[in-house]
């Protein structure tokens, strides 16, 4: 291709671009300005216009219109406009705004709208002078197109006049004229139009003034007992009728006010007074005047009381609202609206009056929080109540009342102490709370369980009194003995009807839990016993308690209720007795042990299947006795009683548990004898009474052991010298001595023994001992007889020397023997009186046995100062 073949192409190009964009820039896009002149506005064809259709050239749709004058009746979309709505004649502006396309920016067209000036269609009007003012432009064709507002109003005097005239005063039927005219444009008129309208003013009915009452009913209305309604109006057509309660016809207008208090009771009485238009008068109504008694009710707030709601915690001061709420008392307050006055003292005090209403017996009203931002109790005090609409024809009763707010402080245990008593495995346990900032009330708190113990947010009631307050913490949360950890985290007051106030805390407390006692060692053991015996019980696998209390339960045989004892243990035992009253009944008996107690700790813990089995052997039937006698003589023992057997034992009383023994020896009085069964069971005792029959001892009479050895006495002659000769009997010896017959002579010194037999009767316990002497022999001849020798050689015959008899006549006698040389052979008295033929020791002869030969003898008497008397004597073997 060749460089000027290039060229021209480039020519070319440019050529066709600046010619096309040439072209592009003067392309009007909104069209040309347009125009349109309207005279006959009022034509209906003119209700719409296309102000589109009035641009000249070639404008693209899809434009923008625009008001100039900012009136009504132009749609910007569309450009249609409704000329007929534009208040005023004259020439307005739209302007057309192209769409925004390129080459077309900000191209606008203005079409110029110029309408003629219009004044209405006149017309006639009938008007009642009751509406007292009358606006003339109601008074056009409404037919027809309103007139233009730009105009002005005249009277048929030429006056201008505002188009709103005043006609209450026209006091009869009148027509007025009145032309309404508007400037020219002068486009379609170099003159301006008028138009004029006719008004035809009708008198209305006059029903006059009312003048209202007002009375208090509870005062009495006896002055109102025929009241003219009449009296009541001023300025009003006569004839009118009057409706109203009390009413009785159309010619009626007296009523009975107390009547009509006592039948209906207070409250606002209408009474109508129509008047009727003249019958020509179709435009003003019948009229009517209202006249209004009211009847007013002495109120009574006897017996009212206030509220307000409602008390709050410390926390809730800054978002707190109240309100109060006052409430009739037995006298019914009507519905309406009142003013109160009241009074607010207290930590703040101040006073308020505020409208509200009465509604089925209560007023409530909102009351200002900003009286309520401290701590403490607030008195409301209702001052004065008041009802708006009243015309205060009646006193009311009223005695301010009041009620009391109070803002509770939070519940604080800053500073308290948490204190506790030892308690048992699980037992509940009593914790003790010191807060001096705690106000008398109830609360409820929130703890936790530390320590050997676990538990997490445990709620409980405590009621505080002076600053002390105690909760349980219960045995559930004490299983483990030790320490426990007790921190209350929460406390809120709910004394009643005090707020919830809720406040932290973090108060900790110690609690120490007490071990149990052991129940898994413990057992019981009783043995078999006869009824009525003491049973013992053995209780064993204590431990290491030291003091114990224990609860036990018979059943079977006996049954009891829950008994108890309280002893000492020692190592890991205590025994104790079944009280008697509980075992009335032999047979099978199980005791049951309930619960042990460390009375010590005072921690206890239930005993469960520990029991034993016993059994109470029945007692044999009392023994059948009867009295007995017995000789004290024959010193009867126990062993001689009836019955008799080995399981027979005898007591000295009904209640002595040692027998006595079988070698007791009776004596006169009760004994008593139980009999014991093959299981060792002893019978009650049956009662014996012993007789021990003694027969008196012998009296011995005066002297009567004193006897004449030379007259031979004998036993019977001893018995001759007693009280009771014919029946007493004779022993050498008191105890196991020999029976002396009779016939047994007395000796010298010879003691004897007497006892009392009768032959019926006892022998008899006790005796007499008599020591005879036979030296009574005063009255017997004192001679006696002295041997001359002897033969002392063993022959049985004479083979001593005695002097026979002379110791009872010479008792104290001495003998003495000497041989021819004056040596002493022999010296005898009563108790040696014979001379065997041998001589004594000291004699000096040898072999000591005398020599055949003479002797000689010196017998003393030694009584009654008798000489000796000498002699020889022959002795040979």
């Amino acid at each position: 291709m060749t460089k000027n073949y290039i060229n021209l192409l480039r020519f070319i190009i440019i050529f066709i671009f600046l010619n096309f964009y040439s072209s592009k820039i003067n392309a009007q896009c909104a069209g040309t300005d347009g125009q349109k002149i309207i005279c006959d506005i009022e034509n209906p064809v003119n209700e719409s216009l296309s102000l589109f259709s009035l641009l000249g050239g070639s404008p693209v749709p899809g434009g923008t219109w625009s008001d100039d004058n900012n009136l009504k009746g132009l749609d910007p979309a569309t450009g249609i406009l409704r000329p007929q709505i534009i208040t005023k004649g004259g020439t307005y502006h739209y302007t057309y705004t192209a769409p925004d396309s390129s080459g077309c920016t900000n191209n606008k067209a203005v079409v110029t709208i110029t309408i003629g000036a219009f004044p209405g269609v006149g017309s006639q009007a009938t008007v009642c002078n009751d509406s007292n003012y009358f606006n003339l432009f109601t008074a056009f064709d409404s037919n027809s197109m309103g007139p233009h507002s730009n105009g002005q109003w005249r009277n048929s005097l030429g006056e201008y006049v505002e188009p709103s005239i005043y006609i209450g005063d026209i006091d009869k039927k009148t027509t007025l004229q009145f032309t309404y005219t508007v400037p020219p444009v002068l486009e379609c008129s170099p003159a301006s139009k008028s138009t004029t309208v006719l008004v035809t003013v009708l008198r209305a009915p006059k029903p006059g003034s009312p003048e209202n009452l007002q009375l208090c009913g509870s005062n009495g209305l006896t002055a109102y007992t025929n009241l003219d309604l009449n009296d009541r109006l001023t300025g009003e057509d006569s004839g009118g009728t009057w409706t109203g309660p009390g009413i009785t016809s159309r010619t009626d207008h007296n009523v009975n006010l107390q009547e009509l208090f006592d039948t209906s009771g207070p409250g606002t009485y209408n009474f109508r007074y129509n008047v009727l238009a003249v019958p020509d008068n179709f435009i003003c109504s019948n009229k009517y005047s209202d006249v209004s008694i009211v009847l007013e009710k002495r109120l009574d707030f006897t017996g009212a009381k206030i509220e307000v709601f409602s008390d709050i915690c410390e926390s809730s001061i800054s978002t707190a609202s109240y309100y109060g709420k006052i409430t009739q008392g037995p006298d019914s307050i009507p519905i309406g609206q009142y003013e109160l006055s009241y009074t607010i003292t207290g930590p703040s005090s101040g006073s308020e009056k505020i409208l509200g209403y009465f509604i089925n017996g209560e007023f409530i009203f909102p009351i200002n929080s900003s009286y309520f931002r401290q701590v403490g109790k607030f008195t409301i005090n209702a001052t004065k109540i008041v009802a708006t609409s009243s015309y205060n024809t009646c006193t009311d009763i009223f005695s301010p009342f009041s009620t009391v707010l109070t803002i509770y402080p939070l519940p604080r245990l800053n500073g308290a102490t948490l204190t506790s008593t030892p308690t048992c495995q699980n037992k509940a346990g009593l914790m003790q709370i010191d807060a001096l900032q705690l106000l008398d009330g109830d609360y409820r708190i929130t703890y936790n369980v530390n320590g050997d113990n676990i538990a997490t947010g445990q709620t409980a009631i405590i009621k505080a009194v002076g600053g002390k307050a105690t909760f349980e913490v219960p045995g559930n949360l004490n299983t483990k003995s030790g320490l426990s950890v007790i921190t209350i985290l929460n406390i809120v007051n709910i004394t009643s009807p005090a707020p919830q106030c809720a406040n932290t805390s973090n108060l900790v407390g110690n609690l120490n839990i007490l071990p149990l006692p052991n129940a898994t060692t413990v057992s019981v053991a009783v043995n078999n016993y006869c009824l009525n015996d003491p049973v013992s019980v053995a209780i064993s696998g204590l431990g290491n308690l030291t003091n114990a209390k224990i609860s036990y339960q018979l059943s079977d045989s006996n049954v009891s209720a829950v008994q108890t004892i309280t002893q000492a243990v020692t190592n890991g035992r205590l025994d104790f007795v079944i009280p008697a009253a509980l075992l009335q009944n032999f047979g099978s008996t199980k005791i049951n042990l309930l619960n042990i107690t460390n009375t010590v700790t005072t921690c206890d813990v239930n005993l469960t299947n520990i029991a034993d089995d016993f059994v109470l052997y029945p007692l044999p039937v009392a023994p059948n006795v009867t009295d007995q006698q017995f000789c004290k003589v024959d010193e009867a023992a126990i062993a001689i009683l009836e019955p008799r057997g080995a399981q027979y034992k005898w007591y000295n009383s009904p209640t002595a548990t040692t027998p006595l023994a079988s070698t007791l020896l009776l004596q006169s009085g009760n004994y008593y004898v139980k009999e014991t069964s093959a299981t060792g069971c002893v019978s009650q005792a049956s009662m014996v009474t012993v007789t021990i029959t003694d027969t008196p001892a012998p009296v011995l009479n005066s002297d009567g052991q004193n006897f004449c050895g030379l007259k031979n006495p004998t036993i019977a002659d001893l018995s001759n010298n007693t009280n009771v000769s014919s029946t007493v009997v004779w022993y050498d010896a008191p105890n196991s001595g020999n029976l002396l017959a009779s016939t047994t002579p007395l000796t010298e010194q010879g003691r004897y023994y007497g006892f009392n037999f009768p032959d019926t009767d006892c022998f008899s316990s006790e005796y007499i001992e008599v020591t005879v002497t036979l030296t009574s022999c005063d009255d017997v001849s004192n001679d006696f007889f002295v041997p001359d020798g002897f033969s002392p050689n063993g022959d049985g015959t004479n083979d001593s020397f005695v002097i026979k008899d002379i110791e009872f006549l010479y008792p104290n006698y001495t003998l003495e023997i000497y041989n021819r040389y004056g040596v002493g052979m022999y010296k005898g008295d009563k108790n040696k009186p014979a001379w065997d033929g041998k001589n004594y020791e000291k004699s000096g002869i040898a072999g000591g046995i005398a020599p055949n030969g003479v002797y000689f003898y010196v017998l003393h008497f030694n009584k009654e100062n008798k000489p000796p008397k000498q002699g020889r004597l022959y002795l040979n073997r």
